[in-house]
């Protein structure tokens, strides 16, 4: 076991090394850069600088003005100097990765912040509804999915199939704007906040209304991610319940006069959550990094996914490339635990046997 962990380890660090050449190729590649949006900005400010400066001086020389000529080159120059693009593209690269080895993502573009500040900012955001939605999930699907497993093709079964079937087809993003639209002022009812995680006034609020407040704007967030996300969890612990109950150790306890519930739970259960147990990594991987992105989004809370589409829409490289470092060593962490909660839960499971 700890050979195999050593090893992987090892391996996050070339995985992380290619995965950032790839994305950093191409945003050099892709139109539209921190340049470009600077001198544009540049341009329609001196351009409209020059216009409330005279409508007679425009319309006398309207190519005299800075804004209609464009910027010069010395000002282009800075601008690049400014965000480091006056140096060749692998040297930008191998600084980025001096930096990264002592955890320093650098400063971003736009918001004049250490990368590190922005992202420890943000992260409580992300995390607070990724795991309260993890806990909501399983809250709901195991006991679903045990007894759907329990009363396999009977009415019961049969009826949740289709709400397990809409919650597996609808993407998480759908159920946000429906419940926007009935539940948040959108055409129906107002019960709760549209975006945001707190109330402007939330400093002012006692423990108890501060602890209210913050589950009020979390609701529909909440009901969304849960939504989105039990199905699969709810397929999965019901057909794992229903492998082991027919093995002939259950069939073995039921002879000797044990009742059905004694057998789930004393027998089954504990050999049935295993594969739902070690799945957890996984689920949390899918609901951080695919889930939480959308959510953020839509109900504009100010989280990592959030934070990284600006970085996106902006632009901004070291704000970019902090959030996909941080996200993909998460992926990679957790994918490991996941593997290692696989052997530990289930000892026949052997990793280094098959050179892993």
């Amino acid at each position: 076991m700890g050979t195999y962990i050593l090893k992987r380890l090892l391996l996050i660090i070339p995985t992380l090394f290619l995965i950032l050449l790839i994305n950093f190729v191409v945003v050099q590649i892709a139109p539209g850069g921190p340049v470009e949006q600077a001198i544009q900005q540049a341009e329609s400010f001196q351009g409209v600088g020059a216009a409330q400066g005279g409508g007679e001086v425009a319309k006398s020389s309207n190519s005299n003005y800075q804004g209609a000529r464009g910027l010069s080159d010395d000002m282009v120059e800075k601008i690049k100097k400014q965000y480091g693009f006056d140096q060749p593209a692998y040297l930008r690269f191998w600084i980025m990765l001096k930096g990264y080895a002592h955890l320093d993502f650098g400063t971003s573009f736009f918001k004049d912040k250490p990368v590190t500040q922005l992202l420890l900012e943000k992260m409580p955001v992300s995390l607070s509804l990724g795991l309260w939605s993890t806990l909501l999930i399983y809250l709901v699907s195991i006991p679903l999915g045990i007894k759907k497993a329990r009363q396999h093709g009977q009415f019961f079964d049969k009826s949740t199939s289709l709400l397990l079937a809409v919650g597996y087809a609808v993407p998480a993003f759908v159920f946000a704007i429906l419940l926007i639209v009935f539940f948040a002022g959108g055409t129906y009812f107002q019960w709760f906040p549209l975006q945001g995680l707190v109330s402007d006034n939330f400093h002012e609020l006692s423990v108890f209304g501060k602890v209210k407040d913050y589950f009020w704007h979390m609701t529909l967030p909440l009901i969304t991610m849960v939504l989105g996300g039990f199905a699969g969890l709810t397929y999965l612990t019901k057909y794992s319940f229903m492998e082991e109950l027919s093995k002939q150790y259950v069939l073995a306890a039921r002879a000797k006069g044990l009742n059905d519930r004694r057998v789930l739970y004393g027998h089954v259960f504990r050999n049935a959550m295993l594969i739902v147990i070690a799945g957890l990594p996984e689920a949390l991987i899918g609901i951080f990094f695919v889930g939480n992105l959308f959510i953020e989004i839509i109900f504009n809370l100010d989280g990592l996914g959030l934070l990284g589409f600006e970085a996106i829409q902006q632009r901004d490289y070291p704000l970019i490339f902090g959030t996909l470092f941080l996200f993909t060593l998460l992926g990679l962490v957790l994918r490991l635990i996941s593997d290692v909660l696989y052997q530990i839960i289930d000892p026949r499971i052997s990793f280094e046997s098959r050179g892993n």
